[in-house]
């Protein structure tokens, strides 16, 4: 399990076996490579060596759409984590998606209507 952080250093999600899970054990996307989707298969970005979810400020157009896993059971999650490493300075042309579009990263079951 490798803690994922937000720029100011909070713990905001977990990498596990492929899988991104939130800090409340939640599915909320999976990893081919370096590369992040959301549990609907849309590009998010690239983990970093320093543990954040990252991407280009202008959005690639070149990425396609990947066919999701089956969602994982849901994690059990250590109740702390280690300290965040001191992080660099995010050039202007990347950004931190936990800072910049949190909303991405919300339990599908957040954003998808109920069914009838």
């Amino acid at each position: 399990m490798i803690p994922i952080y937000r720029s100011d250093g909070e713990w905001v999600a977990v990498y596990e076996k492929g899988n991104i899970f939130n800090v409340d054990g939640e599915w909320i996307g999976f990893v081919v490579g370096r590369e992040v989707f959301d549990s609907g298969g849309s590009y998010l970005g690239f983990l970093s060596d320093d543990q954040r979810l990252l991407r280009k400020r202008t959005r690639p157009i070149d990425r396609p759409m990947m066919k999701p896993p089956l969602p994982p059971q849901r994690m059990k999650l250590p109740t702390a984590v280690p300290l965040p490493p001191m992080f660099p300075a995010l050039p202007h042309q990347i950004i931190d998606m936990f800072e910049e579009f949190p909303e991405k990263l919300s339990y599908v079951s957040e954003t998808r209507p109920d069914m009838d």
